[in-house]
């Protein structure tokens, strides 16, 4: 087993990491940029090393941060999710300097990175596909002719993108020429290439996505699937596991596929095969992330299953400690962002100090955050504060307990998406089990809500203000 683990990351995803080392008995060493010398990921791992003042260049030098991971000592690096965590180039980096990358092979990140080989090896392994290019576009006209064959509306996307970042809806010719140079930019941008591919759009679909774990030894399994049709421009708003509205022969339809597009991609370590399932009850593959997850806790809260425990096992040369038939599902949990934003200004991110911060709890509650009272939120990096997770037995008590949840939280000094939550989970579709990717845009008025107060919010701002007034 490992000695000393580099966490390649910041934020919650940076302290989730340095928990599971601690309970491994295993030494956490943090790296941070000026910004985050105040970082919670920072106080709670045993070492920390600044890797220079470049508030987001500091996380995404490859060769700098494996340099950190050689002279300190570390003998595995953890990429977490985001920044370099899919860049085949820091694995490869990190072989050659000795370190063991927790996650996949160089080779399987760069296919699987890559749309349009994915879709290829997808094909080969006899799992559906959403309708589309056999590879990169060449030009728009291209692009035009190839979406006159399959109709509209078509998906425009960065060949190497991901993250919901570099996608074009496109509802006609027009709408596509127009959008073509734009998705062009934006992948150069934000993946360094200049490919785009097209898809059919399908419309308002279930977006699915089961979690499945390999080891060296040939052993895959799935951890079941988590539902993550409520988005907000192909971002994640609340995720499920597992999916409320899939019967049980649509679950181990979809999960064999997962199973069998790891090991058609000799695939090794934790990752998550993404689909789309259309209104006719058919799955289409849509991406496989060769990481972790962000909404990996609801997986995790259904199955028992420490999955940042199991990379790093496996990433040790270690066998599965379980087989599939072992796995079992309980209860069902739901994971909501809350994110530092103003959801009655268009999501507008927020940033400064968080004046109070209050992490709910009792039974079937998790927090996992990097704020605190006094944490000064910078504004170089994503706008996320907390990931709230609850469990339940069923359904129903689910959305009971993460209504009493999200009211037990308190975060002030930032405008944050809680109350945005808190709408969801009265609408009658949610409450059914019954959404797709248009519920946001279905539900407009998620945004009518009055800031929730409690009391003791109420009389410290009267105090306050009387305060303010007498002491004139």
């Amino acid at each position: 087993m490992f000695k000393k683990i580099l966490v390649a990351n910041r934020g919650e995803i940076a302290v989730r990491i340095v928990r599971a080392c601690a309970e491994m008995g295993i030494t956490s060493a943090a790296i941070y940029t000026d910004a985050d010398r105040s970082g919670l990921h920072v106080k709670k791992a045993d070492e920390a090393y600044n890797v220079g003042p470049d508030p987001v260049g500091g996380y995404l030098n490859a060769h700098r941060i494996v340099n950190v991971a050689v002279t300190t000592g570390c003998d595995a690096l953890h990429p977490g999710y985001g920044f370099l965590s899919e860049n085949p180039e820091l694995a490869e980096i990190c072989a050659r300097r000795g370190i063991t990358f927790i996650g996949p092979s160089p080779a399987v990140i760069r296919c699987m990175g890559d749309k349009i080989q994915a879709r290829h090896a997808m094909t080969a392994a006899g799992i559906p596909v959403i309708p589309g290019s056999d590879s990169s576009l060449a030009d728009v006209d291209e692009a035009v002719a190839l979406a006159r064959r399959i109709g509209y509306p078509v998906m425009l996307k960065a060949t190497n993108g991901g993250g919901g970042r570099g996608i074009r809806r496109c509802d006609s010719e027009e709408e596509l020429r127009r959008n073509f140079a734009r998705v062009v930019s934006e992948a150069t941008k934000a993946f360094g290439s200049a490919d785009v591919f097209l898809e059919k759009s399908i419309i308002r679909p279930r977006h699915i996505e089961v979690q499945v774990l390999a080891d060296r030894h040939g052993n895959v399994v799935h951890l079941f699937e988590r539902d993550c049709s409520i988005q907000r421009r192909h971002q994640k708003l609340v995720e499920t596991a597992p999916s409320p509205q899939l019967t049980e022969q649509q679950r181990a339809e979809v999960c064999g596929y997962a199973v069998r597009a790891a090991r058609a991609a000799g695939y090794e370590n934790a990752g998550t095969v993404e689909f789309l399932f259309d209104h006719d009850n058919r799955f289409h593959f849509m991406e496989m992330n060769t990481r972790l997850q962000v909404e990996h806790t609801v997986t995790e809260q259904i199955t028992g299953i420490d999955i940042v425990q199991e990379q790093i096992r496996i990433a040790a040369g270690e066998r599965l400690g379980f087989t599939q038939d072992s796995i079992a599902r309980h209860g069902f949990a739901i994971q909501f962002r809350i994110n530092a934003e103003d959801p009655k200004n268009d999501f507008l991110p927020g940033f400064g100090r968080i004046t109070r911060y209050y992490s709910p709890g009792g039974p079937g509650v998790r927090t996992d955050a990097a704020i605190y009272t006094g944490y000064e939120f910078p504004r170089h990096y994503d706008s996320m504060c907390a990931k709230l997770t609850v469990w339940a037995p069923d359904w129903e008590r689910a959305i009971a307990r993460a209504a009493r949840a999200l009211r037990d939280t308190g975060v002030s000094g930032v405008k944050t998406t809680i109350p945005y939550h808190l709408q969801i989970l009265t609408t009658a579709a949610f409450r059914a089990g019954r959404f797709d990717t248009g519920f946001v845009e279905e539900h407009p008025g998620l945004v009518d809500y009055s800031v929730y107060r409690p009391p003791a919010h109420i009389a410290t701002a009267v105090a306050a203000a009387l305060a303010a007034h007498y002491g004139r």
